[in-house]
């Protein structure tokens, strides 16, 4: 009696530790890994709850982004009547031998992945942009301040994904962050560090890094605290570390769903407005600039027919004057003339013979 209850416990402890290992490894083949795209979500301790509401949630906002889901079939199915035909152990052949033959398990735009943290579930992604999904989710629950989950916290969007090592993070954010960052690319940002379930990345060390990196890529690059129009989040769970770049971060709460749908306090009003006036004069000030640079040029060309009719005017003035001063100078030579002549014709009349002038006289009195 004893020895056969102690054999079934055996059996039965030999059966629950296989089981436990089984599933041990099932799950750690559904794990978030490096080179997965996807959405971090945390949630309140309830992830099979977090999970439904992520994917409705996705669904519905991917669906008006990029339409519905579209599913391959099946090549070589059979129809209704073939089937009712042949026998069903002849049609379960014949869809093993397709499955086999295909090889390829059709994966689905959104596959729930364990994260490697507790309360905090990775949605991987396929053939989409989940930034742009993420962000269009939060604009429109802060435009209507609907509220659409109950356990969903913060929707993380992961772009990529490498070992969450420094030198390995800093080696992938080099080629990752050119486009928003590297010449002729600037802006404000700042840096969202978050580390799960790993200690050897010291949260100081990373960001000073990824500064650096950032500020050699463009020293126009800033650093803004407030009010950034770039975040960089890093988020490390474990051995992976998820990257992303993202807009409205302060706005949207830090990307919190519940947060962004609550009404807006008297304060957090005018704190919008005063960031809405702030983007209105920076855009009026560039479009300022803008109109600066492209009156220039026809400043330029004014000032140059300014210049050359300024000239054209000095030389007429100058031509004019050499010409008075040519007509001054020949009506000297001409009064010079004259006096000469004068001068001449009163030396010949004193220059006449007394004898004739006589003989005239003589003449003269005959008369």
């Amino acid at each position: 009696m004893s020895a056969a209850s102690n054999d079934s416990k055996k059996r039965g402890r030999k059966r629950y530790a296989a089981g436990h290992h089984q599933s041990k490894r099932w799950k750690s083949s559904r794990e978030l890994e490096v080179g997965m795209q996807g959405i971090l979500i945390t949630c309140n301790m309830n992830e099979r709850k977090c999970t439904a509401e992520a994917f409705n949630l996705l669904n519905e906002y991917a669906d008006e982004l990029f339409g519905p889901e579209k599913l391959q079939d099946n090549n070589g199915s059979c129809s209704d009547e073939e089937e009712a035909d042949e026998d069903i152990e002849a049609a379960l052949k014949k869809e093993v031998a397709q499955l086999k033959a295909s090889g390829v398990k059709q994966e689905r735009r959104f596959q729930a992945l364990a994260s490697g943290a507790n309360n905090v579930i990775f949605i991987k992604t396929k053939n989409l942009e989940s930034d742009k999904l993420v962000h269009r989710i939060l604009a429109d629950l802060h435009a209507t301040k609907k509220k659409k989950s109950r356990v969903i916290l913060r929707m993380l969007p992961v772009t990529g994904t490498c070992k969450a090592f420094q030198e390995d993070m800093v080696k992938y954010l080099t080629t990752f962050l050119e486009p928003w960052f590297k010449t002729p690319n600037s802006g404000t940002y700042q840096i969202a560090f978050k580390a799960r379930n790993s200690s050897h990345n010291k949260r100081d060390e990373i960001i000073k890094a990824i500064a650096g990196l950032v500020g050699k890529l463009n020293p126009k690059n800033k650093v803004d605290l407030t009010n950034p129009e770039l975040t960089i989040i890093v988020e490390v769970i474990k051995a992976v570390c998820c990257i992303s770049v993202v807009k409205d971060y302060a706005l949207y709460r830090k990307y919190n769903v519940q947060e962004v749908a609550k009404e807006d306090t008297p304060t957090e009003r005018k704190e919008t407005t005063n960031e809405e006036a702030k983007k209105e004069e920076a855009t009026n000030e560039e479009t300022k600039k803008e109109e600066a640079t492209n009156e220039e040029p026809k400043k330029e060309e004014a000032t140059n027919e300014e210049v050359k009719k300024e000239e054209a005017h000095d030389s007429e003035e100058t031509t004019t004057k050499e010409a008075k001063k040519e007509e001054e100078t020949k009506n000297e030579e001409a009064t010079k003339e004259e006096a000469k002549k004068g001068e001449e014709d009163d030396n010949n009349d004193n220059n006449v013979p007394e004898d004739n002038k006589e003989a005239d006289e003589d003449e003269g009195y005959g008369k």
